[in-house]
């Protein structure tokens, strides 16, 4: 279901202005997660209660840790249909779900949010499972 873009566009700007670049379609998924390197966090956005909720307030609060991943990105579920598409066939392995938080390490897909972890849980938990994703995958190992 397609919503109105002025009831979409703050939920958009909610992680936009924490510098996750939105990626409105197929080409510019590719052009971004295809022979990927380093950190990639990767945020299937929606209009549900528990983005809102849960999910967009646990990446604000996660995105202030020290260690984050190299590139952000986000699709909007709903709304950039093509975009989301692509941006689901990297995540091997998962089913489709509102919202959903993937993270890869050069290309790997490492760590996963799918919507069953993230409804009904608090942003704190969900923000803390977040960083120790970054701790664990962003960290860069030096000599």
């Amino acid at each position: 279901m397609m919503y109105d873009e002025r009831f979409v566009t703050p939920m958009r700007e909610e992680l936009t202005r924490y510098g996750i670049e939105e990626l409105r379609s197929a080409a510019d998924v590719d052009a971004k997660l295809k022979e990927q390197s380093g950190t990639t966090l990767v945020v299937v956005n929606s209009v549900c209660g528990c983005a809102a909720r849960n999910a967009r307030p646990a990446i604000a609060s996660a995105l202030q840790h020290a260690v984050k991943p190299d590139h952000l990105y986000t699709v909007f579920a709903g709304q950039d249909v093509d975009a989301t598409r692509q941006a689901r066939s990297y995540f091997t392995g998962y089913a489709p779900s509102s919202p959903q938080i993937g993270m890869f390490k050069d290309g790997k897909m490492v760590f996963m949010l799918e919507r069953h972890q993230i409804e009904g849980r608090s942003a704190d938990a969900i923000a803390a499972d977040m960083v120790g994703a970054f701790d664990t995958y962003c960290l860069s190992v030096t000599a």
